[in-house]
């Protein structure tokens, strides 16, 4: 199981920070990302990293404003969300898979609640 959390309401500019635990067998050697579902759009990739941290990648909406990382020992994966815009409001959600770290949603495994954030214009 995965369970986000860190959403909320935020003013444009500033930072949140994500965090999503895993329990049970979604924890280890497991690529996990996260992917984001604004109103009325479809779900979208947002970043992942490799269970070993040696791949990452990130959509090119969030480059260079989100950071993704991870803490195996901690079975947890984080999303550091800074300069926020108003186009980042959506729930957000973790996911993991057993194959290759990739964009696609359909390669994740496991999915999270989700968790929402809110960016104030």
């Amino acid at each position: 199981q995965l369970q986000a959390f860190g959403g909320g309401l935020v003013q444009a500019g500033g930072s949140l920070r994500l965090s999503c635990a895993a329990s049970g067998r979604t924890g280890s050697r497991y690529a996990m990302g996260w992917f984001r579902q604004a109103p009325g759009k479809e779900r979208e990739f947002v970043a992942t990293k490799s269970w070993s941290g040696f791949t990452t990648y990130y959509a090119d909406s969030v480059k260079g404003r989100f950071t993704i990382s991870r803490d195996n020992a901690k079975n947890t994966v984080y999303l550091q969300m800074n300069s926020l815009k108003s186009e980042d409001t959506a729930v957000y959600y973790c996911a993991a898979t057993a194959g290759t770290a990739g964009l696609g949603a359909a390669l994740y495994d496991y999915w999270g609640q989700g968790t929402l954030v809110t960016v104030s214009s």
